[in-house]
């Protein structure tokens, strides 16, 4: 959730753009200086987690692209992007994990100790 003083800078200062499938709103700065670009922000739906910003609101954000590319534009080979799981229980847990039960195949690179005869 943004803070009192972000919203009332966002309120002042920002055009709205647009909101992506998750609820964060895009903005730009409505004045800027001569030669200068338009600083652009992004106020979050619920926790600011970065992950959760599109590509192609990524790339708006950053100035690779002047404008947000549209839902239709993606590939039938491009994934749905999926926010940072760590810390979650959706993370990434190899096998052998002590919280997937600790135990896992045997492999050929496994260690062997030394033992003097």
């Amino acid at each position: 959730m943004a803070t009192i003083g972000t919203r009332l800078h966002t309120w002042m200062n920002g055009r709205f753009i647009g909101r992506d499938e998750f609820g964060n709103r895009y903005f730009e700065s409505r004045r800027r200086t001569s030669g200068e670009r338009p600083r652009r922000w992004v106020v979050y739906q619920g926790i600011a987690e970065p992950s959760k910003v599109p590509p192609a609101w990524h790339g708006w954000l950053h100035y690779t692209l002047d404008a947000p590319l549209s839902e239709t534009r993606q590939h039938a080979w491009q994934k749905a992007p999926i926010p940072n799981l760590t810390g979650t229980t959706g993370r990434y847990l190899p096998s052998g994990h002590i919280s997937k039960g600790g135990a896992r195949a045997k492999a050929v690179a496994d260690y062997e100790p030394w033992t003097p005869q």
